[in-house]
């Protein structure tokens, strides 16, 4: 039996949307949030927010990533547990150890299952064993060009290299032909040694244009392991996502309650706690394989919660605490679709190239179906030090064509002065007849990009036409003395 042990007061070792996420999972709970914050984030809202905050000064990204000094600071205020978010030090085996090596409650799974999954080659390896479909690859990590020439060659063209110790598109290359294979293998380890400051490298068959589809697992400390079904994050841009729809619009229901199956059953027999999210590519003869492990909350975790109606965060706090979950597999109702863009403060006039400035205008969207995590307000100094997601819009309803069109509806409504956002791309998007019918693969919007009209700057500069004939008008009335009726 889990022991059970009460956690009151949380240290989030984050920033921006997702310490603001954090901290009101934790007033819902009645715990104490405390957050930390760098030099250039003294007027981030999750700051004021917070129950505590606490400065850490120096390098603004160091401040986030310095996990002895983040221990030693939740020690003195008096802070029983640590929640890492997504990103920084979410996924450190090393920072979770040192959490229960200091008596304190690391909220995320075991130290071990955050460094099987950090590790690509062990994880294939793992997961294999227990049943989850594979692509033909390499099992061991790479690091001598011809050995990986020669792997190659036997697998097959096309295929891709992958950072062994990395993610996020770092380190990745495509090869279509044996020709170019050299020349990308030292790209993509030189690219992984500037990251990840390791080069080793692995070799799988490469899917061309795939659906890259994840499930969403819960587990507690008493082995009962759900699903809370899946996502579709095919529209990406350089391997990052852009979009994520929960469920997928276009899976075939067979292939999705495989999916589930497989995910929950690896997830048993691997001994797993906390949330965790398993990604898989979808071909087009709906065979699906697996790719990596999320051991942490997903960026995309509100569609989600949306249409099964659970708090994730929450819940991984009170796993933490050694709670059971609290329902059955059979008592998950999944109910509608949920759609989420990422919105980003980047100028795609300029190669999406990232824009942090001043904020001089924000009008959020609103009304039914509609959420909004985000961090940003109207006179926000956006950083240059981190990456350029400024929040994330969530619209729901109960069919795709119903959240397609309220999808519509609140890009319109989103108005961000002051700096370029990609909000021009998502309203280009969901006008898409591709999109409408749930067409949707990796390749999507390297098709579609030169197709869509990214004047970013056209759509700032008709707000402020608005914005102008409104100030005119009010001004005529006060001029006249006249009164508006309503």
């Amino acid at each position: 039996m889990a022991e059970q042990t009460k956690i009151n007061k949380i240290l989030i070792a984050n920033r921006g949307e997702i310490a603001l996420r954090i901290i009101r999972a934790c007033k819902e709970l009645g715990k104490k949030s405390v957050v930390i914050f760098s030099e250039v984030d003294v007027n981030g809202v999750w700051v004021r927010k917070a129950d505590e905050c606490y400065p850490i000064m120096g390098d603004p990204i160091a401040a986030y990533l310095d996990y002895e000094r983040i221990i030693s600071l939740a020690k003195k205020a008096d802070c029983d547990a640590i929640h890492p978010g997504y990103g920084f030090l979410s996924e450190s085996a090393e920072f979770a150890q040192a959490c229960a090596d200091n008596g304190l409650i690391f909220i995320g799974p075991k130290p071990e299952h955050i460094a099987l999954f950090g590790d690509k080659m062990a994880s294939k390896v793992a997961m294999r064993e227990v049943g989850v479909p594979m692509l033909p690859g390499t099992d061991e990590p790479i690091d001598n060009i011809d050995d990986a020439q020669k792997i190659a060659t036997e697998i097959g063209f096309p295929i891709i290299i992958k950072a062994a110790f990395g993610g996020g598109g770092r380190g990745m290359r495509i090869v279509e032909k044996a020709e170019d294979f050299k020349e990308m293998y030292i790209s993509a380890t030189n690219e992984a040694l500037r990251f990840f400051n390791r080069g080793e490298t692995f070799i799988e068959k490469y899917l061309k244009n795939p659906r890259h589809i994840e499930i969403q697992i819960v587990a507690d400390k008493y082995g009962n392991v759900i699903h809370l079904g899946d996502r579709d994050c095919s529209i990406q841009r350089r391997h990052q996502k852009v979009i994520e729809i929960a469920p997928s619009p276009l899976l075939n229901e067979d292939t999705r309650r495989e999916l589930y199956r497989v995910s929950t059953k690896a997830m048993f027999k691997l001994g797993y706690e906390s949330v965790g999210t398993i990604e898989y590519l979808v071909d087009q003869d709906d065979n699906f394989y697996f790719i990596e492990m999320n051991t942490r909350v997903q960026v995309e975790h509100p569609v989600t919660e949306i249409i099964s109606g659970i708090d994730l965060i929450q819940r991984m706090i009170e796993i933490s605490e050694g709670d059971p979950l609290k329902f059955l597999q059979e008592e998950i109702k999944l109910r509608g679709y949920a759609i989420e863009f990422r919105i980003n403060a980047e100028n795609p006039k300029l190669g999406f190239v990232p824009s942090p400035g001043l904020i001089t205008n924000y009008l959020a969207p609103g009304g039914p179906g509609v959420r909004l995590d985000s961090m940003a307000y109207t006179n926000y100094q956006i950083p240059s030090n981190y990456d350029s997601m400024i929040g994330k819009l969530i619209v729901s309803a109960l069919t795709w064509e119903d959240a397609v069109r309220k999808a519509r509806r609140a890009l319109d409504e989103f108005i961000i002065e002051g700096i370029p956002t990609n909000i021009s791309l998502h309203r280009q998007i969901v006008c898409d007849q591709d999109f409408i019918d749930g067409k949707l693969d990796t390749g999507y919007l390297d098709t579609k990009l030169s197709t869509f009209n990214l004047d970013a700057i056209h759509n700032m500069q008709n707000e402020e036409i608005k914005m102008k004939q409104i100030e005119q008008i009010i001004a005529a009335i006060n001029a006249k003395n006249l009164t508006v009726r309503h």
